[in-house]
């Protein structure tokens, strides 16, 4: 890490609007590097990870141009704990060394990095402060049924494989509430982006 970069950590469960805040933070002039972008990156065709990948779980995996096909991994994932552990082996250490590469390569006047296993994956220490984006239960799953088309079911064994709600909120420094109205959400963003500039000032 970096002494004269700040980097926070931007995390929280599945449909938690890390995306929409992210984006936020974004408009205000931060630096964000997000992981599930990084994520798509390094399973394209012809990338190692996706290669692995294909080794370890069997070409099942792969639509038909020989790209991955992300829902039936995903189904296999929630399925299987196995499975996941192999996913998690293969493209965790993959996904890290290149958001550390970007990141040191980055400029701003501070870096929001958006990962959103920082709490289950015990990645800290690349951060020097944790944000968690925050909303019930509920309506994570409302959220997810109405975003992905998943049933409650599957919306809810989503949730169930991450951190539980209680977990990230012990891991922060920093929260979010994301459950009200847009503008409230807004204002909060706001908010931390003078704190984090004033704090990346001082460092």
């Amino acid at each position: 890490m970096t002494a004269r970069m700040l980097r926070i950590g931007l995390t929280g469960g599945i449909a938690s609007g890390k995306t929409t805040v992210a984006d936020l933070f974004t408009g205000f002039g931060a630096t964000v590097i997000d992981t599930d972008r990084i994520a798509r990156d390094v399973v394209m065709p012809g990338r190692p990870a996706l290669a692995a990948l294909t080794q370890a779980l069997g070409s099942g995996i792969l639509g038909t141009d020989g790209s991955l096909d992300r829902q039936r991994l995903r189904e296999r994932i929630f399925r299987d704990a196995a499975t996941r552990g192999i996913v998690e082996g293969i493209l965790h250490p993959a996904i890290i060394s290149e958001l550390i590469r970007q990141a040191d390569a980055a400029p701003g006047p501070y870096q929001v990095l958006v990962i959103p296993l920082l709490v289950e994956g015990g990645r800290r220490e690349l951060v020097d402060r944790v944000l968690v984006v925050d909303c019930p239960e509920e309506q994570q799953i409302e959220r997810l049924m109405r975003r992905d088309g998943e049933t409650r079911e599957n919306a809810a064994r989503a949730l169930a494989a991450q951190a539980t709600r209680a977990e990230r909120l012990a891991a922060a420094d920093d929260v979010i509430a994301n459950d009200g109205e847009p503008a409230k959400l807004v204002e909060m963003v706001a908010g931390f982006d003078r704190e984090y500039r004033r704090l990346a000032a001082k460092n």
